[in-house]
């Protein structure tokens, strides 16, 4: 018994440290597991406090075959129950994870009860891993977490500076059209606009951190053994056939929400990677509603508005007269508390919903939602493609820009607010999507995507069979 268990193929799986990236992540490790690998997942040390305060102090011990660790993220100590500060972060990971990653794979490699780490899966923009698997002579994957077109927009950040298309010359960029500019050369990109590239060009400084390192990293995902996406061949085909020309091994096993489903993991069922805790009550408010009536309004673990933003969306919501659920976090208004007008709670409160977080699956996949209001984060996005519910999208920044244009002109299953958020702007959209005829194309349009991915998951469809051919793979690479 005890040298099948050494034997066992073992992978370390090392996300950015932020809600979007750790919860694919945590569906991919399960997903290693139900192939019979024994699973290290490595949680920063202030994420892993998160997760304890989420779930409860037994919540991450975990099963003999998959475990959790900890390396520190190289930001000074907090205990905040917030996302942590986005370029800091993306800073600190470059500069201060290699070692701590490395001194983690060699105590792993000697302990006697456990198998010798024989694959190192990474978040793409976590590229150290791909240099500490290189140091220690084992095989590295990236696992990159956003959409394909978003990684088609990353990699030629460069091209787009050589071309003297960013950094922007001036402030005035921002307001005089230039980022209207057509760009219609990258490859597998169609229809594609300076604004709706990867929201980090936005800057007049060569040397913006996010620019740089969202650049960097995409680039060095191509150094790695092998790409995964979490998409599906046929929603992003034109961009991944361009990817695969420039790099061959990618492997497209997405939507993982479907793909999970095929592949039951009972005993780590309740194993969760919510960093907030969630509030599941909705869920019994909605079995009261009609189906289809509902609004959901989430913008995800890392937008930030202005407290005049947050009053412009309630006014809208409460104007259009339709029922909503509306997820607000305690730090989603920018360096201050929420305050939601009480006339607003007033006139809503038979019909509207709010909580500060909740199981957005399930909320999504619920006869009674009907629309979305979304930031088009790509695991909003996916999700609401796997319920089949349309999109209203606010998008906040990285390739939500990109996203949002994909959605709205690619796949025609949603329509976008303007930055500048107005509530004349959000009555109007809510009640289109939830009563209008461009509602209904876009609901029949997220319909038959929804469709797609199931197949594309199914058993012989091209996400289980390309899933099937990472495991037949990966357990054969050599550095």
């Amino acid at each position: 018994m005890e040298s099948i268990k050494v034997t066992k193929p073992h992978a370390i799986f090392i996300p950015y440290p932020a809600q979007g990236h750790v919860t694919p992540m945590m569906q991919l490790a399960k997903l290693f597991h139900s192939r019979g690998f024994h699973i290290t997942f490595v949680n920063t040390e202030f994420n892993h406090r998160r997760l304890l305060r989420s779930k409860g102090v037994n919540s991450l011990k975990g099963l003999d075959d998959f475990r959790f660790e900890t390396i520190p993220d190289g930001l000074p100590p907090s205990d905040k129950d917030a996302t942590q500060d986005i370029p800091a972060l993306c800073d600190s990971v470059s500069k201060n994870c290699l070692n701590p990653l490395i001194d983690l794979i060699v105590k792993l490699n000697s302990t006697p009860d456990i198998p010798k780490l024989s694959l190192i899966i990474s978040d793409g923009i976590m590229s150290f891993a791909v240099q500490a698997g290189e140091i220690l002579g084992i095989p590295e994957v990236q696992f990159w977490t956003a959409s394909a077109c978003g990684f088609m927009g990353y990699i030629h950040y460069r091209e787009l500076i050589k071309r003297g298309l960013i950094p922007l010359k001036d402030e005035s960029c921002f307001s005089n059209g230039y980022l209207d500019t057509p760009i219609d050369w990258i490859p597998g990109m169609r229809n594609i606009r300076l604004k709706d590239l990867p929201s980090f060009i936005r800057t007049t400084d060569r040397n913006d951190i996010m620019l740089n390192f969202l650049g960097e990293q995409a680039q060095n995902c191509l150094k790695a053994s092998a790409i995964i996406f979490n998409t599906f061949d046929e929603l992003e085909q034109e961009v991944l056939d361009a990817i695969v020309a420039k790099f061959p091994r990618i492997y497209t096993i997405g939507p993982l929400p479907l793909l999970s489903k095929q592949h039951p993991e009972n005993e780590l069922k309740s194993m969760s990677s919510s960093l907030w805790k969630e509030d599941s009550s909705c869920l019994d408010w909605l079995d009261e509603r009609s189906p289809n009536s509902v609004v959901y309004i989430n913008f995800g673990s890392i937008t930030v508005m202005t407290e005049q933003n947050l009053i412009e969306f309630a006014w809208g919501l409460a104007n259009s007269n339709h029922p909503f659920v509306w997820i607000i976090r305690p730090d989603v208004v920018m360096g201050d508390s929420v305050t939601i007008p009480e006339e607003f709670l007033e006139i809503t409160k038979d019909r509207g919903v709010l909580a500060s977080w909740c199981p957005q699956d399930k909320v999504l996949s619920h006869p009674s939602v009907g629309g979305f209001l979304t930031h088009a984060g790509w695991n909003s996005t996916t999700e609401s493609i796997c319920a089949g519910v349309p999109v209203i999208c606010w998008p906040f920044f990285a390739e939500q820009q990109t996203n949002c244009r994909y959605a709205c002109t690619i796949w025609d299953i949603g329509m976008e607010i303007d930055k500048d958020v107005k509530r004349e702007d959000i009555q109007e959209l809510v009640k289109e999507m939830m009563e209008g005829d461009k509602g209904k194309d876009t609901r029949q349009k997220a319909l038959y995507w929804k469709a797609k991915a199931e197949e594309a998951t199914m058993k012989g469809g091209s996400s289980y069979k390309n899933f099937d051919t990472l495991i037949k793979e990966v357990c054969h690479l050599k550095v």
